[in-house]
């Protein structure tokens, strides 16, 4: 039974050339984590090079023959039903924000839930505005498209520039939730290597949990890639499965208060929240997927309404379970002696390591791309895998350095999310659309973009305080 629902999650169709048929690549996973998201679009399409086909074949070809595969022809075969495209929806808008709702909700104030529920269905509009600019440009097959269709090279130049920094900033984020997750449930053990004695017991036990998951970064089959992503969709299940089993069989009393409003920490929860629904960078594979494009609107109204429930739901019972106490981590917050808490915390530490090699994929991409044609694919390998090897480490430093998960991942939806899915969205539009635009159509979407730029500078410049705030903290202690 499980293997049809990880099949009937994982499928995405892939559309296909004029040569002989292809068979679909396993895709659409991102339960779990939003940098998946971005990392299965670029290797679906952006990384091939230029590709004029999107989410080409990838499951039995090598990254070299991805990055030499250039000549695709621009017809492809949309057979992707609605309740398909639905399900692959929700499955990459249910991510790392999962953790974090409820740590918002109550730094926020219940009040707060109207932006989680408005940035919410202002992101559904915006997938809206998405699929119009691809019916407007048939040839657009993904976001960076949509970007350079817009405002030429320097458009998918900027495009493709925040996808990056929206990955790494990801990874960086997933590493420090290895680190919290995997020291609370070994909570005792005791570590120390003599040539690194300053190193502590949390540290050493992550960087363990990294070198384990080092090995995937030198994976040049996609399929075997994309197999390690079911890690998200596993661990989504059952952190929603313990919080409702602790409500459901009052296991932890839900007899916390909710504060009304805290307004001057909305700019310090306003980038989790927007964090919560990035999904932007795939929208247009879903979309151009479709047996009937003219239904992908729909389609993005119930997966965001079926998300917007999930997280306001879950938001709600955690702040009323553990109230001001709340971990920025909803795992951490769990009563520690119960089985479902270990088993939610080692899904919790288990998933990133099962992360890496899937949104490392973009960066292998880049650089199989810019290595000299005369180099032989094991000389490519090797130095696609010491790279990536090598901004793995960096990241970990990073995450050791700055083990700060709540203000990282603000920082990640107000640096770069809003811009992904707020403001690029409603500028594509208006750029694309400005000679049929209306007189309401234009503000309305000005103002979105506004607004997007408001709270993204906010959050931007709220979780940067914030991080400086905390390592001045500990730097002094």
């Amino acid at each position: 039974m499980w293997n049809k629902i990880q099949k009937s999650i994982w499928k995405l169709p892939c559309p296909e050339a004029d040569s002989p048929p292809h068979q679909n690549i396993q895709v659409a996973t991102e339960t779990d984590v939003h940098g998946e998201k971005l990392a299965l679009q670029w290797v679906g399409c952006d990384a091939c090079v230029e590709n004029k086909g999107s989410m080409c074949d990838h499951s039995t070809q090598d990254l070299k023959s991805v990055v030499n595969e250039a000549d695709v022809e621009d017809h492809t075969e949309a057979n992707s039903s609605f309740a398909h495209s639905v399900i692959n929806m929700i499955g990459m808008l249910i991510g790392l924000g999962q953790l974090s709702s409820s740590y918002a909700l109550e730094n926020g104030g219940w009040a707060s839930a109207f932006l989680l529920v408005g940035i919410g269905v202002i992101c559904a509009y915006t997938s809206h505005l998405l699929a119009k600019c691809l019916e407007k440009s048939p040839r657009s097959r993904s976001y960076a498209d949509i970007g350079q269709h817009a405002f030429g090279s320097r458009g998918r130049v900027l495009a493709l520039t925040f996808i990056d920094v929206e990955i790494f900033l990801t990874l960086v984020s997933y590493t420090i939730a290895l680190h919290d997750n995997l020291t609370t449930v070994l909570a005792g053990t005791q570590l120390r290597l003599p040539i690194w004695t300053k190193l502590s017991t949390s540290q050493l036990l992550t960087m363990i949990g990294v070198l384990v998951a080092l090995p995937s970064l030198w994976l040049t089959d996609l399929s075997s890639i994309s197999y390690l992503s079911s890690g998200g969709v596993l661990m989504s299940i059952i952190i929603f499965t313990s919080v409702a089993y602790l409500a459901i069989f009052q296991v932890v009393k839900a007899n916390h208060s909710i504060p009304v409003l805290h307004l001057h920490k909305i700019p310090a929860i306003s980038g989790i929240y927007i964090f919560s629904y990035a999904g932007h960078i795939v929208f247009p594979n879903l979309y151009k997927s479709m047996k009937d494009p003219s239904r992908f609107t729909k389609a993005s109204t119930v997966s965001f309404a079926s998300v917007i429930a999930l997280y306001t739901s879950l938001a709600f019972t955690g702040a009323k379970l553990f109230g001001p106490e709340v971990s920025s981590q909803i795992t951490l917050s769990m009563p520690r002696h119960l089985i479902i808490t270990r088993i939610a915390l080692w899904a919790t530490a288990i998933a990133p390591m099962t992360k890496y090699a899937l949104m490392f994929a973009p960066f292998s991409v880049q650089i199989e791309q810019s290595l000299p044609g005369s180099f032989s694919a094991r000389t490519k390998t090797i130095i696609r895998g010491a790279v990536g090897s090598l901004l793995l480490l960096i990241i970990l430093t990073i995450a050791l350095s700055v083990p700060y998960f709540e203000h990282v991942l603000n920082l990640t939806g107000s640096l770069v999310s809003y811009s992904i899915c707020i403001v690029f969205p409603c500028a594509f539009y208006i750029k694309i659309s400005s000679a049929q635009l209306s007189k309401f159509s234009l503000i309305l979407n000005a103002t979105l973009l506004a607004l997007g730029l408001l709270l993204g500078v906010a959050g931007t410049i709220s979780s940067s305080k914030s991080l400086f705030t905390s390592l001045k903290r500990d730097h002094s202690a």
